[in-house]
């Protein structure tokens, strides 16, 4: 646990105006599942200048994806790290508008691969908690806004079977548009994610 704290505090605290870099959440309570997420909260007075920067300062740390999450209540930078190891760098004070559902194209749809894996390893750890209410009502979410973009009508009555329609779905994405995206991601994140 210190070494991962230590590492993102690293990356972060030399950049002159992140403030602080403080561990919240279950991680820091004392209360985590082994999928659980490491929450950061990040305090600064110039997040434009910080969010602007924010991928190469996180570059040390080899994330396996980055983004900005898309329909968070707060700016929210989230890193997968490989383990895999679901890290938020959260901006509580910031002012932030969710944005629309993916399009899928050419140019999102590693975005999207990201996006998925990310969110689909949060879910796990709900689901290791036992929050099915919360499981199911994600599952509805991440169908409106990536499955549905990607092909994908119905609503995953569980992680395997969003797993199964996403990867479905991704593949035949990338024979119509003439890309691959990565499957380190998925290599990563699959062995730890419930098969039912």
């Amino acid at each position: 646990m210190e070494d991962l704290v230590v590492s993102v505090r690293a990356v972060l605290l030399p950049h002159p105006d992140i403030r602080a870099v403080e561990l919240v959440g279950s991680r820091a309570g004392g209360s985590p599942t082994p999928s659980s997420d490491w929450d950061f909260v990040v305090v600064t007075e110039r997040f434009d200048e910080v969010g602007r920067v924010l991928p190469a300062l996180v570059a040390e740390l080899e994330p396996l994806g980055q983004q900005w999450d898309r329909i968070g209540a707060y700016p929210c930078y989230m890193l997968l790290l490989a383990g895999p190891v679901k890290v938020d760098l959260i901006f509580p004070d910031q002012p932030f508008e969710s944005l629309p559902p993916w399009t899928a194209s050419a140019e999102t749809l590693d975005g999207i691969d990201q996006h998925f894996w990310d969110w689909i390893l949060w879910i796990a750890s709900k689901r290791e908690k036992r929050e099915d209410e919360l499981v199911r009502r994600e599952l509805i979410k991440l169908r409106d806004h990536l499955l549905g973009p990607l092909g994908v009508d119905r609503v995953p009555g569980s992680i395997g079977a969003a797993v199964d329609g996403y990867r479905a779905a991704r593949d035949e994405r990338e024979r119509e548009f003439g890309v691959e995206v990565s499957r380190r991601r998925q290599r990563e994140v699959l062995p730890v994610l419930p098969t039912d």
